[in-house]
């Protein structure tokens, strides 16, 4: 049950917003092996004075146009199906949206099953 959040600057469209949460759904699928369906996703905007974005940190030139993506998700996947992972969203949103593969930073955090609750105040996997 992977929680996406996602942080850009302003000034997409809808169609860019709802192609990029579908291209991440389908790396994740692809990648580490989430359940059909399982999406759940949110996108905040923010005006270019909100966010920085560290210019040419790690040797990753990035541009104005950074995609801040934060997975949440159980913890168990090997680092071999993480950096897959990486690769494919990246490879995705180059191919579909035209999103440069620097410009898309990936952090994910991971939580025990327990941690979840998928509302009626229930821990569906503890």
């Amino acid at each position: 049950m992977p929680f996406t959040q996602i942080s850009l600057k302003k000034g997409t469209t809808p169609e860019f917003r709802t192609s990029m949460m579908e291209q991440i759904y389908l790396a994740m699928r692809e990648t580490i092996d989430i359940p059909e369906d399982d999406r759940f996703a949110t996108i905040t905007e923010l005006d270019a004075g909100n966010f920085n974005s560290s210019g040419n940190y790690a040797g990753v030139q990035r541009s104005d146009n950074i995609l801040f993506i934060r997975i949440t998700l159980n913890v168990g996947r090997t680092v071999d199906a993480k950096k897959a992972l990486y690769a494919e969203i990246a490879k995705r949103l180059n191919a579909e949206l035209g999103v440069r593969p620097e410009d898309v930073l990936i952090s994910l955090v991971e939580v025990a099953k327990e941690d979840w609750s998928l509302g009626n105040g229930v821990a569906q996997y503890g």
